[in-house]
């Protein structure tokens, strides 16, 4: 038998026999406590979602960092003191070359955007240069090296192919460091920036005034020099 409830005035609720035969209605479930579980369900996720994402910006970007040192013989045959710091999440590969002077100079290879800066330890000065096909080439040769966080590459003097890039500097046109993206403005802070292009020599009546060896696991060492191209 169906059973439905009907308010009493007297004795509150009561049990009756309902008389049109339909069926009872299940009691309405309150709206506000159906608001507050969606309320703190909402909550919860949110804090969750919160915690996970602080965790994924606290983790060491050192896990993306693959240090890899890259051993040669140069010209005379002493060894050239350089390694690469790859960091393949944000597409960056850059050198660290000390020269016999104890002189370090830093290149940067920003992938993302296609530059490359080149930065003389002894000068206060960046250069920057648009990256050409065998720039790419030449840096995927190392972002496709292990995945271990150091390794050692050694290259074969007989083997290695040397090549000369002079690079015209065009002091007219400097540039504002905040225009550059954030990994090159860290490396050019209070630096004087300028744009350089590539040149077929510096001519006879333009000296060379300082060149940096660059060596990559294709094999191939570049030795680039800078002068400044006429105003």
């Amino acid at each position: 038998m169906l059973r439905c409830w009907k308010r009493s005035e007297t004795t509150g609720l009561e049990d009756s026999q309902c008389m049109d035969g339909s069926p009872a209605l299940p009691p309405r479930f309150p709206h506000k406590a159906f608001w507050v579980t969606v309320s703190a369900t909402l909550l919860l996720v949110i804090i969750a979602l919160s915690f996970t994402g602080h965790l994924w910006l606290r983790q060491p970007k050192a896990q993306s960092v693959q240090v890899v040192r890259i051993t040669v013989p140069d010209q005379t045959g002493a060894l050239i003191n350089q390694s690469a710091l790859v960091d393949k999440q944000n597409d960056l590969v850059t050198y660290s070359v000390t020269s016999k002077a104890n002189h370090t100079s830093t290149v940067l290879f920003d992938i993302k955007h296609g530059l490359i800066c080149y930065k003389p330890d002894n000068r206060g000065t960046c250069f920057l240069r648009k990256m050409e096909r065998s720039d790419y080439e030449n840096v995927h040769s190392l972002l496709q090296q292990s995945t271990q966080m150091e390794s050692q590459l050694v290259l074969l003097g007989n083997e290695t192919q040397r090549q000369t890039e002079f690079l015209g500097v065009m002091g007219a046109s400097q540039v504002n460091v905040s225009t550059l993206e954030e990994p090159l403005q860290d490396l050019c802070q209070h630096s004087l920036i300028h744009w350089t292009r590539r040149q077929d020599g510096p001519g006879k009546q333009r000296l060379v005034y300082f060149c940096i060896d660059i060596c990559f696991p294709s094999n191939i060492c570049v030795s680039v020099c800078f002068y400044y191209l006429p105003e």
